[in-house]
Parts: C-alpha cells; structure tokens; sequence
C-alpha cells in the first residue's frame, strides 16, 4: 500500500447525539473532509474541478463502527488511495482515537462524473498521476 494521509478532527458538541457520542453520519463527514484535504496536497482543488465540469461523488461506502467517540476527543482520519480505475478510485479510511483505539474504518469508492451532466466520464490524467503517486 502507498502514502497514507492524516487529519486531525476534534469531536464537537454538534457532532454528537443525546449521550454524547458521535451521530453515527458524522463519521462521513469527518471522511469527506480528510479525503478532500487528501485532494488538496496533492494540488487537486475540488471547486476548480468543478469550474472545468468534473466533479468526484460517493458511489459506494462500506462502513464498520468498532468504538464510539466522545465528545471532545481529538481524532485522527488516515487516508489511502487503494485503487484507481478510468472513471473512479478507491479509498481506504480509518479514524482512531488518540489512544490508538480504531473507532470506524471504511471503504469509499469515488467515481468521476461530468458536471453538471452527472454522467461517468475518465478521470483527468494529471488526477491520475496524483493518486496514481500516492497509492
């Protein structure tokens, strides 16, 4: 396996439910975050993707919940890229306490669309090389 991204994600009050760990749904969006500054490092800006009518979309998630987090915690997203095809990658994402306990890990499939068409269309080649580099 190839280069592996971390981001830190603390856990606030609006990230949990009533007994004070985090919403289930919200693991995604501390994935979603990571993935994205993942883009960024390697100089793949989302919204200029978008302004060239490419846009990247969640097509599948396999999620397995192994702990809760608590409010407060500081957690830690790693990021990898596992696969990359014509029209989508894959990613592998864990998030783990501090402690080192693993509280989710996922797979993220990721297809490349037209925008705003929606429809599959090749990954750009520069992108490819970057997660190609990466993995």
């Amino acid at each position: 396996m190839g280069e592996v991204s971390e981001f830190p994600v603390r856990v606030y009050y609006e990230d949990t439910d009533a007994g004070g760990i985090v919403y289930n749904a919200n693991y995604l969006k501390f994935m979603e975050r990571a993935r994205t500054e993942f883009l960024r490092a390697g100089g793949i800006e989302q919204d200029v993707l978008l302004q060239e009518g490419i846009a990247f979309v969640v097509s599948r998630t396999e999620i397995d919940f192994r702990a809760a987090a608590r409010f407060n915690e500081l957690l830690t997203v790693m990021t990898q890229v596992t696969e990359v095809k014509r029209a989508s990658m894959r990613f592998s994402q864990q998030i783990l306490a501090a402690d080192g306990r693993l509280i989710t890990q996922a797979m993220v499939q990721i297809a490349c669309v037209s925008h705003p068409q929606m429809k599959p269309v090749a990954i750009p080649e520069k992108i490819k090389g970057v997660l190609l580099s990466a993995r």
